[in-house]
């Protein structure tokens, strides 16, 4: 079942009825999923609000609300192909896999090549085993993963499989490597950094990503919490003049 265009609203168009709507939403650093939730809940005066795909609130970029009856289509649009640009710091690893915690090992990394980086894109195309990162909203014994981590409990985390459909480096600047990824639900952009800094044997974590593109719906076409803020605004006070 394909997802009803009319259902979609992005900028600047404003949603018709708040019964059944696919909002698109530019999430900004800084902020949780959840915080972009509580915002638009405010901002619609709508309770029922869920989205498809959490970001990391260090990450930008397209998250895709649900309003109304549209969450039914939960489940129809997590499954949706991911793209996002980031870059990754060689030789430098985090318990979180991203610049949310510390670094705690530190390598040179200035041998590698060009060569080198290539064969690690090569290694992670395709369908792969992967390790979500530790720092993660995943459950395991019924409590998510990062509140265990906080207790410095070591957790046994299951791999999953996963699909890179496409991994481009896109620059490289000193330590700092960018790239371009599409890929499956249920990738985790810092387990692969972190994992291709093993692969190069120099460590790497996440320093930037930018969700540009889930399915069809692109960023460029994506609300964002100002403009949401100030067209509800508008639309308040045309209502009461």
């Amino acid at each position: 079942m394909s997802i009803p265009e009319d259902l979609v609203v992005g900028y600047p168009v404003w949603p018709a009825s708040l019964e059944r709507v696919v909002l698109l939403v530019d999430k900004p650093a800084g902020w949780s999923s959840f915080d972009v939730i509580r915002k638009l809940r405010r901002i619609l005066g709508v309770r029922k609000i869920g989205h498809a795909g959490t970001l990391d609130p260090m990450a930008t970029g397209l998250l895709i609300c649900l309003v109304g009856r549209a969450t039914k289509l939960m489940e129809q649009v997590m499954g949706l192909k991911k793209v996002y640009t980031g870059t990754l710091r060689l030789g430098e690893v985090t318990p979180s896999y991203d610049a949310e915690t510390d670094v705690i090992e530190r390598a040179d990394w200035t041998h590698l090549t060009q060569a080198d980086l290539e064969a690690a894109r090569q290694a992670f195309l395709g369908e792969i085993r992967q390790v979500p990162p530790v720092y993660s909203a995943i459950k395991v014994g019924g409590e998510r993963l990062y509140r265990k981590a906080r207790r410095g409990e070591t957790v046994d985390v299951p791999a999953r499989t996963v699909t890179i459909d496409r991994f481009e480096w896109t620059a490289w600047e000193g330590p700092d490597v960018s790239f371009e990824v599409v890929c499956s639900k249920g990738t985790y952009i810092r387990s692969l950094a972190h994992d291709i800094g093993e692969r190069l044997g120099v460590g790497a974590h996440l320093v930037a990503l930018r969700r540009t593109a889930i399915g069809p719906y692109r960023v460029a076409e994506a609300w964002t919490i100002p403009s949401l803020e100030e067209e509800a605004r508008r639309r308040r006070e045309a209502e009461s003049s």
